[in-house]
C-alpha cells in the first residue's frame, strides 16, 4: 500500500509540473502563440468562474424541496381542440398543484365598458377546489403569441399617454379581484418585458413597468412579485423595478427561420442557468424560479401545431425530449420549475392518441408533487 501512494504522488507531481510549463514553452514563440494561450487561459478561468458560481448556488439549494408546475392558458388548449376545462381537470389528476395562469387584457375587457372574469374565476375555483397554488401574470405582456394582448378597442402604438390609464385600470380591477383568493401564491408582472425581438409588442418602457409595479405593491402588498427575464443572455437584471423573485425562462429545441433553416439546440448546461441565478442572489439577494421551461414542440417556420405531423412535432419534442426535459430543470438548482406546454400534452393524449408526453408527465408529477390519492380525479383517456 505505501508503494502504491509513492506512485500515485510522483504521479501528480509529474502531471502538475507539466501544467506548470506548459504555458511557459508556449509563451516563448511569437505573438499569436501567445495571443493563444491568453485566450485559453482566460476562457479556462471565465468557465471556471461560471461553474464554480453554479456549483456553489445549486449546494446552497440542495435542501429546498423541488416543485413543478405548469403554465395553463385555455385559448391555447382550445386552439389545439381540446377542451379547456377538461385540460385543467386532466392536469389536476395527474398531481399539478401549481398553475401560473394569465389575464389578457383582450379576454377580460373585449368592450370598453364591459368585463368578463367568468374564464379566469372558473380557473381559481377549479384550483382551490383541489388546493393548487396558482401565480397569476398582470399586465399587457403576457405568455404566448403575439406576447401583448391588447383589446381591439386600444392601440398600444399610439402614445402610451393615450393607453396607459386604461391599462393601469385594468390591472387594478384584476388585482383587487383576486388578491384574497386562497389560490393566489403570487403575481407575475408582465412577462420577458425588455425582450424586442420576440412578439408583436411596440412599448418597453421602464416607466411603465415601474408604474405597474408600485400600483401592484400598493393595491397588494402581502403576496410576492415575480418579473422574469428571457433565455440565455449573460446580463442580470440591475434597475428598478425589483420584485420579490425573478423568473428565467429557458427553450433547448427550436426552429432557427433566420439563418440555418433547422432545427438547433442550444447547448448550455444545467450550471450555466444556474450560474444566472447564483449570481442574482449573490448580487441582489433575490433568488429565482424557472417559470418558462419548453416542453412543447416548436415546428418550423411558425406552424401551427395542430398543421404539423406527429413526425415532425417529434423533431423539437419527443419523449426521451420530455424525459430530458424534466432532468435539464432539476439540473440547473432551481427549485420552482414551471413546464411550458403542457395543454400540448393534453393534446397528443386526446386529439392524436398518442399517450406518451401524458405518460411522462405523469410519472413525473406524481413523484414529485403528488404524495395520496385524495384529489386524484376520474378522467376517461389517463
Amino acid at each position: 500500500m505505501p508503494l502504491n501512494t509513492e506512485i500515485y504522488a510522483s504521479k501528480l507531481k509529474k502531471c502538475l509540473l507539466f501544467l506548470y510549463e506548459l504555458p511557459l514553452r508556449y509563451w516563448r514563440y511569437g505573438w499569436l502563440q501567445k495571443l493563444i494561450l491568453i485566450l485559453v487561459v482566460l476562457t479556462f478561468l471565465i468557465i471556471s468562474t461560471f461553474a464554480g458560481i453554479g456549483e456553489y448556488y445549486i449546494s446552497t439549494q440542495s435542501d429546498i424541496p423541488l416543485t413543478y408546475g405548469v403554465t395553463f392558458i385555455p385559448d391555447y388548449a382550445q386552439s389545439l381542440g381540446v377542451n379547456p376545462k377538461q385540460t385543467m381537470q386532466a392536469l389536476l389528476s395527474i398531481g399539478v398543484r401549481q398553475f401560473r395562469l394569465t389575464s389578457y387584457w383582450s379576454d377580460i375587457q373585449p368592450n370598453k365598458n364591459v368585463y368578463d372574469f367568468s374564464q379566469l374565476d372558473w380557473e381559481l375555483r377549479l384550483a382551490n377546489q383541489y388546493h393548487a397554488k396558482v401565480i397569476l401574470t398582470v399586465g399587457l405582456r403576457q405568455p404566448r403569441w403575439p406576447e401583448c394582448h391588447p383589446p381591439s378597442w386600444v392601440n398600444t402604438a399610439a402614445p402610451m399617454s393615450t393607453w396607459e390609464p386604461q391599462l393601469l385600470s385594468f390591472m387594478g380591477s384584476v388585482i383587487n379581484r383576486y388578491k384574497t383568493n386562497p389560490a393566489l401564491e403570487a403575481w407575475q408582472l408582465e412577462n420577458e418585458y425588455f425582450l424586442k425581438g420576440f412578439g408583436g409588442c411596440t412599448n418597453f418602457s421602464r416607466t411603465r413597468l415601474i408604474t405597474e409595479y408600485n400600483l401592484l405593491k400598493r393595491l397588494d402588498p402581502r403576496h410576492p412579485i415575480i418579473i422574469n427575464r428571457s433565455n440565455n443572455a449573460l446580463g442580470i437584471p440591475t434597475g428598478s423595478p425589483t420584485p420579490t423573485f425573478y423568473g428565467i425562462s429557458i427553450y433547448k429545441r427550436v426552429w432557427d427561420a433566420n439563418i440555418t433553416h433547422r432545427y438547433i439546440e442550444y447547448p448550455f448546461p444545467g450550471w450555466f442557468y444556474a450560474f444566472l441565478a447564483g449570481t442574482q442572489e449573490i448580487y441582489q439577494g433575490k433568488n429565482m424560479i424557472i417559470d418558462e421551461l419548453q416542453a412543447e414542440a416548436w415546428p418550423p417556420n411558425g406552424q401551427p401545431i395542430p398543421q404539423t405531423s406527429l413526425a415532425e412535432q417529434n423533431k423539437s419534442l419527443s419523449p426521451a425530449m420530455l424525459k430530458g426535459r424534466f432532468a435539464f430543470g432539476k439540473s440547473t438548482g432551481m427549485k420552482d420549475i414551471i413546464m411550458w406546454g403542457a395543454e400540448y400534452w393534453y393534446y397528443r393524449l386526446i386529439v392524436l392518441h398518442d399517450p406518451s408526453l401524458w405518460n411522462i408527465a405523469k410519472q413525473e408529477f406524481k413523484s414529485n408533487n403528488y404524495h395520496d390519492g385524495e384529489y386524484l380525479l376520474s378522467h376517461p383517456n389517463l
